[in-house]
C-alpha cells in the first residue's frame, strides 16, 4: 500500500495517493543465577499468456459436469473483461486479512467474520522476513504456518489472492524483506535486477512457491491469483526485474495461474509497474474518494484486449496511524458508497483492510517524508479503522454499512453476523523492578569494533543494541558535547564514572532521535578513571516504503565528543524475544516457577526519583485466571508509563508509548493467556508508572498523547 508525506482531511483527497506500500548453557546458568537474585531478563524471456488453456497433468482436476459448471474444468481465468470461475462469471468481493497479524487460534474466527461481511476472497501478503528470520533458516510454523492458513481458507470456502512479494510494503518492517539482507557486503540492491539480489529471491521463492503450488485453484486449492512484487511503479522502472519474477513464478507455479501486479491508478505508475500484454494481469488501486471508472478505463490500456476486468485490489476502508498522530478514522457511509460505485457496475474490489490485526513483536514498519530523517514509525495496533476491528469486533457502523452494500451484489446469501468476542478487565497488576539493563550487560552477547557498527552487522536484527565506549574526563567546568549525526532510530545517552559512587551507576544525559537529532551536553564529571559512555539504541521499525527503504539500524556514523571521534566500542545485544522466536529456554516460565516474582511483587518496591528513573529497567508481575474460567481477550493499559515493550507469558505483545500516543492500550488475545498464573514483563526505557501498576481493561483506547490535527479522515 502507498504512503505520502502529507495528510488530507477532505473527501476529494481522502487517500494520499495509494501506497505505490540468540546464549549457551553458560548463559542459562548465569541467567538462573540472576533470577535467584530477583533479576529478570526477557529473552527474548517470453512469458506465457494468461489465456493458455493447457493444464499440467498433475494440476488437472475436473469437477462433475453439473448445470452450475457446464462441464468446465476447475479453473479461474480472465476473458471478455471478466473473471470466470469454473466457466461462470465471477465478481471478486474480497478483503485483505494478514495471517501474520492474527494468532493462528483466531484465523478461523476472523475468516468467518470476513464471510459474514460478504467476502468471497481473502488477499494476504507473504512476509519473507517472518519466514526466513535468519539466512537459510526457514520457519513455516505457528503464526508463520501459511499452508495451514490457506487450507483453512479452502475448508471455509474462501478464495485467496496471494501477494508473494518478495517486497510487500504492508506497513511491515522493511517491507517484508529480511533485515539480514542489510548485513551483506557488498549490499545487494533491493527491488532490482541486481544478480546478487535475484539469487537471494530465487532461493526464497524456491522454498515458498513449491509449498503453495498444490494449493492453486486448478489443483483443488483456494489460490486464484498470485501477485508479483507490489506497487513497483511507485518505486522503480526495472522491467528486467519484473520479468525475472514472472519467469520464476511460472517455473514453480505453472502457466495457468493468473499472475498480477498492483499499481496506483495513474499512467506513470502503471507504465513503470506493469508488464503489458496478456502474460500478467494489471490491477489498480486508487484513492477511495476517486471516481473509479476512468481509472478502470486507463487500466485497460495495460492489459490485453478482453483481459481487463475492473479490479481495485486495494480498496481502502481506513488508513494507518503513526506514533504521535491522532488515530485515523474514515466515514462508514462514504466508504460504503464508494464501494457501491464499483460493485454496481460489475467491478471487483478487495478491501484494504477487511481486518487489520496487530503488529506483534518488533515487526511494525515506518514511513518517511521528504528525507529519511523525517521518520514516522507505525503503531503496534494495525486496526486500520477496518470493518473487522483489531480484536475482531464487527458491531460497528463500518461493518454494517459495507455489509449492506455487499449483500446487494453477492451471488449467495450472507451468513449470519457473529457476536463480538467477549472481553474481560482482569484488573490491576502490581509489578516490581527486577533489574536494570546496566546490571545485566556483562551477561549479554557482545561484539567489539573500533567504530560503531549497525545492528544488522552485529546479528541483532530487531529491538535494542547498547553501544559502550570510554573517554578521558575533562577538568574544566564547561562540559562536553556529544553528537551522533546518524542514529536509527532513538538513542538514550548515559555516562558512568566508577570513582564517583563505587559501582559506576550510569547517569542519564539525554535522548537523540532520528527525527530531531541535536547534540547533547555532557556535564563535567570529576573522575579518576575513564568515563564510560553508554548509548542504548532502539530500532523502532524499518521503513517499508519509498526511496529510503534500505534502512539499517543502530549508530550509522562516527560518534563525536567535542569534535573528536570516539573509538573502541563494545556493542551488547539485548535479548528480547521477537514475534515468532521460540527460545529453548523460556525465561518467563523459569521466572514464574522460581517464585521470585511472587515474593518481590509483594514488596512493591518503587523506583527512586530523579535521573535514576530514566534508566532502562525490567519490571515483572503476575495475575491469575481461575482454572474454571473461560479465558477472554483483554487490553493492557500502560497509562502512566513511558516507552517500552510488554511481554505476557513470553509473547511479545508489542511496543507502548502512551506519552506520544495515540495508542494507550495494547490488545492481548486470549490465546496468549492461560488458566493459572500469567506473567507480565515490561521493559521500560524511561519512566515507570509511579505506582508500578498496569491495568488489564476490556476496551481499546486511542486517546493518549498530544492531540494533533494530522489525521486522515473522510
Amino acid at each position: 500500500m502507498k504512503y505520502k508525506n502529507q495528510y488530507h482531511s477532505s473527501v476529494s483527497s481522502s487517500k494520499w495517493s495509494t501506497m505505490v506500500r540468540k546464549r549457551s548453557t553458560l548463559f542459562f546458568i548465569i541467567f538462573l543465577s540472576l533470577i535467584a537474585f530477583g533479576i529478570f531478563v526477557p529473552v527474548f524471456a517470453l512469458l506465457p499468456s494468461l489465456s493458455s488453456h493447457s493444464l499440467h497433468h498433475h494440476q488437472q482436476q475436473l469437477l462433475p459436469a453439473t448445470k452450475k459448471n457446464h462441464g468446465y474444468a476447475r479453473k479461474f481465468e480472465i476473458s471478455d473483461d471478466k473473471f470466470w470461475k469454473d466457466g461462470q462469471p465471477f465478481q471478486i468481493i474480497g478483503g485483505d486479512l494478514h495471517y501474520f497479524r492474527v494468532l493462528p487460534e483466531y484465523w478461523e474466527d476472523r475468516l468467518l467474520r470476513a464471510k459474514a461481511l460478504g467476502l468471497n476472497t481473502i488477499q494476504t501478503y507473504v512476509p519473507w522476513n517472518l519466514h526466513e528470520p535468519r539466512a537459510g533458516t526457514l520457519d513455516f510454523k505457528g503464526i508463520a504456518d501459511l499452508v495451514s492458513f490457506l487450507k483453512l481458507s479452502q475448508r471455509l470456502g474462501i478464495l485467496v489472492m496471494l501477494r508473494a512479494g518478495p517486497y510487500i510494503c504492508a506497513e511491515w518492517d522493511l517491507g517484508g524483506f529480511p533485515p539480514w539482507l542489510l548485513a551483506i557486503n557488498p549490499a545487494p540492491r533491493l527491488r532490482s535486477s541486481d544478480p546478487a539480489f535475484l539469487q537471494l529471491v530465487e532461493r526464497w521463492w524456491g522454498s515458498l512457491l513449491p509449498k503453495v503450488a498444490p494449493l492453486l485453484y486448478g489443483s483443488g486449492g483456494p489460490i486464484i491469483m498470485v501477485q508479483i512484487e507490489n506497487e513497483f511503479g511507485s518505486y522503480g522502472d526495472d522491467k528486467a526485474y519484473l520479468h525475472h519474477l514472472v519467469s520464476l513464478a511460472r517455473k514453480h507455479l505453472g502457466d495457468d495461474v493468473i499472475l498480477y501486479t498492483t499499481d496506483g491508478g495513474s499512467r506513470e505508475t502503471l507504465e513503470k509497474g506493469t508488464i503489458r500484454g496478456d502474460a500478467v494481469f494489471s490491477a489498480v488501486d486508487f484513492t477511495t474518494g476517486d471516481n473509479p471508472w476512468p481509472i478502470f478505463e486507463l487500466q485497460k490500456e495495460f492489459n490485453a484486449p478482453g483481459k481487463s476486468p475492473p479490479l481495485s485490489s486495494e480498496f481502502y476502508t481506513g488508513w494507518l496511524t503513526h506514533w504521535g498522530e491522532k488515530n485515523a478514522q474514515t466515514s462508514a457511509d462514504f466508504t460504503a458508497a464508494a464501494l457501491k460505485n464499483i460493485l454496481e457496475r460489475n467491478g471487483s474490489a478487495v478491501l484494504y483492510m477487511a481486518h487489520g490485526g496487530t503488529n506483534f513483536g518488533f515487526y511494525n514498519g515506518a514511513n518517511a517524508g521528504s528525507d529519511e530523517s523525517d521518520y514516522k514509525p507505525d503503531l503496534t495496533s494495525y486496526d486500520y479503522d477496518a470493518p473487522i476491528r483489531e480484536s475482531g469486533d464487527v458491531n460497528n457502523a463500518k461493518f454494517k454499512a459495507l455489509r449492506r452494500v455487499v449483500e446487494q451484489y453477492s451471488s449467495v446469501s450472507l451468513p449470519a453476523v457473529p457476536s463480538d468476542n467477549e472481553k474481560k478487565a482482569y484488573g490491576s497488576i502490581h509489578v516490581t523492578k527486577t533489574g536494570n539493563l546496566f546490571e545485566l550487560i556483562h551477561y549479554f552477547d557482545v561484539v567489539e569494533s573500533d567504530n560503531p557498527i549497525s545492528m544488522e552487522s552485529t546479528g541483532q536484527m530487531f529491538g535494542f543494541l547498547l553501544y559502550v565506549t570510554e573517554y578521558t574526563a575533562k577538568d574544566n567546568g564547561g562540559g562536553s558535547i556529544v553528537s551522533i549525526p546518524k542514529v536509527h532510530d532513538r538513542a538514550q545517552v548515559f555516562i558512568s564514572c566508577p570513582s564517583e559512587d563505587g559501582h559506576g551507576k550510569p547517569t542519564y544525559v539525554g535522548t537523540l532521535e532520528r527525527w530531531s537529532n541535536q547534540p547533547l551536553t555532557i556535564p563535567n564529571t570529576k573522575c579518576l578513571s575513564n568515563i564510560s559512555l553508554l548509548v542504548l539504541v532502539e530500532n523502532m521499525g524499518r521503513l517499508n516504503y519509498g526511496p529510503y527503504i534500505f534502512d539499517r539500524k543502530g549508530i550509522l556514523s562516527p560518534v563525536y565528543l567535542d569534535g573528536r571521534i570516539l573509538r573502541k566500542w563494545k556493542m551488547y545485544l539485548v535479548p528480547i524475544i521477537n514475534l515468532n522466536e521460540s527460545p529453548k529456554i523460556n525465561p518467563i516460565i523459569q521466572a514464574a516457577n522460581s517464585g521470585v516474582i511472587t515474593m518481590s511483587a509483594r514488596k512493591r518496591l518503587k523506583p527512586k526519583s530523579g535521573n535514576a528513573s530514566k534508566e532502562p529497567a525490567f519490571y515483572a508481575g503476575y495475575f491469575y485466571i481461575s482454572k474454571e474460567d473461560i479465558i477472554k481477550d483483554t487490553f493492557i493499559s500502560l497509562s502512566g508509563w513511558g516507552k517500552g515493550i510488554v511481554t505476557i507469558n513470553n509473547f511479545n505483545i508489542g511496543r507502548f508509548w502512551p506519552l506520544k500516543g495515540p495508542q494507550c492500550n495494547l490488545y492481548v488475545p486470549a490465546p496468549v493467556l492461560q488458566n493459572g498464573k500469567n506473567v507480565v514483563v515490561i521493559f521500560e526505557l524511561e519512566s515507570p508508572n509511579p505506582e508500578l501498576v498496569v491495568q488489564l481493561v476490556d476496551q481499546p483506547d486511542f486517546t493518549c498523547g498530544p492531540r494533533k490535527s494530522n489525521v486522515h479522515q473522510l
